[in-house]
């Protein structure tokens, strides 16, 4: 091992969070990627297209390097939430490919610059506007990984599926009737634990 080389390894951190998250469309229909699940609309194909726009502004914008990416939805006159969800109109492939787009614009912002390179965050208050490039590697995982996490839980409603990535589910051996068993004890605590 050859040491750390930190921005090699927060980009490799987002970029395992980009996966985690656009993994969780693989495998539904145009319905379950666009269905709210929650009720504040959380829906995966919004997560995704939320997470792609807001690389391509954190990456761009901030630092002086705006993609050609036009963000209808981030407009003064745009509806409030327009990110978080896909109209009937754009299809999974053009929010997927939006999402590759900012992958690369971000790529060539965090390979053009040094982690101490500085931008500027104008939707942030005035004291917290001046940022690094390592503080917005920092955020934008924290974000994606946020986001992720949603997407766990909305596809975990919709199928069952769970996990990290493909091959590599992350969670405690076990058949169904081991997770069933399992969840069965967390109720029976829970409800004891109300009785208290």
């Amino acid at each position: 091992m050859t040491g750390s080389q930190p921005k090699a390894d927060l980009h490799r951190y987002l970029q395992t969070a980009r996966e985690a998250l656009l993994w969780k469309l693989d495998g539904l229909s145009e319905y379950d990627v666009r269905r709210p699940l929650t009720p504040t609309g959380t829906n995966l194909l919004g997560l995704v297209k939320h997470v792609a726009s807001t690389e391509l502004e954190y990456f761009g914008q901030v630092f002086g390097r705006p993609s050609d990416q036009p963000l209808p939805w981030f407009a003064d006159d745009a509806e409030p939430n327009a990110d978080m969800w896909a109209t009937a109109g754009e299809s999974r492939a053009e929010i997927i490919e939006l999402y590759h787009r900012a992958w690369a614009h971000a790529d060539a912002t965090i390979d053009a610059l040094a982690l101490d390179a500085t931008g500027q965050v104008p939707w942030w208050p005035a004291d917290r506007r001046e940022v690094t490039l390592h503080q917005i590697l920092v955020h934008m995982i924290a974000e994606t990984y946020r986001h992720a996490g949603h997407a766990d839980i909305v596809r975990e409603l919709i199928d069952g599926a769970v996990g990290l990535r493909k091959g590599n589910d992350n969670m405690a051996p076990g058949d169904q009737a081991w997770w069933d068993g399992y969840r069965s004890r967390l109720e029976r605590v829970a409800q004891e634990a109300a009785q208290r």
